[in-house]
């Protein structure tokens, strides 16, 4: 095996990442950014450095920088933040009703910079004035990349971020900056972001709790080993009846049957089946 095929299936190791051969190009070109930044003389040395080096894991923290794709957006993909609010939402009030439990707990698996983020907290803010009045709202974000963490803890924006923003939204929670544009901090009373392996299956195991979670346009990274582990992680995570949004491409056929399929305008999201 070569020396960048090596490198692939570290990461796969360390990660649950899979990149294919078919785009070699795109992994081979990234690993090179960090042999080139590190003035190391070849692959094959990188590879030992992310082996065994004693600085192993801030590195592959990089790598990630360069491997993962973090465009992202507020209210990217409208319908799933409407479905939120208008279904998924309320039918969780619902089965609380006439228990002591009034907290809603959401997690947003793979965050990148934070703007879904701050999209269900503007949202779960906004519901706290009606439904959601007297409810404890808990929202986690975490990703691998403590680059994009970073940003999302900054709360400060591009244009491009904002351009879908509903007014109602953009109005009340953003203050422009001169050409960036800062998220209400107010917000990070109900937030938490955390740096998160969702390969790492004993850090899953604590992930509990959740009406919500959200993981959009991450499993395109995984292969089906992988997918099945992570999924299989979040059924265990979420509350009987807890939901699962993914991206609007993405399937959980042929990776787990324990979650019923929902449709509803524009969209579908998956929920954990009640009497498993």
């Amino acid at each position: 095996m070569d020396d960048v095929l090596k490198l692939r299936d570290l990461v796969y190791q360390e990660t649950g990442m899979f990149f294919p051969d078919e785009k070699r190009y795109y992994f081979e070109s990234r690993f090179n950014k960090r042999v080139k930044a590190l003035t190391l003389r070849g692959f094959n040395e990188y590879f030992l450095f992310l082996k065994s080096g004693k600085d192993r894991k801030n590195e592959l923290n990089l790598l990630m920088n360069e491997l993962t794709i973090n465009e992202t957006s507020f209210f990217r993909n409208k319908p799933q933040f409407s479905a939120l609010e208008k279904i998924i939402i309320p039918e969780i009030v619902k089965a609380k009703e006439g228990t002591a439990l009034k907290k809603l707990k959401l997690w947003s698996a793979g965050c990148s910079s934070g703007e879904e983020v701050y999209t269900l907290a503007m949202i779960a803010n906004e519901m706290q004035k009606t439904i959601l009045k007297g409810w404890n709202i808990e929202i986690v974000g975490t990703d691998i990349s403590k680059r994009v963490l970073a940003k999302a803890e900054s709360g400060l924006y591009r244009e491009y971020a904002v351009k879908n923003m509903p007014e109602l939204y953009k109005k009340k929670y953003i203050t422009q900056k001169g050409d960036e544009y800062q998220v209400d901090p107010g917000l990070n009373k109900i937030i938490k972001f955390t740096h998160f392996n969702l390969n790492d299956d004993m850090a899953m195991m604590f992930m509990k709790g959740f009406d919500i979670i959200f993981c959009k346009n991450v499993l395109i990274y995984f292969d089906i080993n992988s997918k099945k582990r992570v999924i299989q992680h979040f059924f265990n995570s979420l509350i009987k009846g807890g939901y699962l949004f993914v991206g609007f491409s993405e399937s959980l056929f042929g990776i787990n049957d324990r979650f019923k399929l929902i449709h509803y305008p524009g969209g579908m999201v998956y929920r954990k089946i009640a009497h498993i």
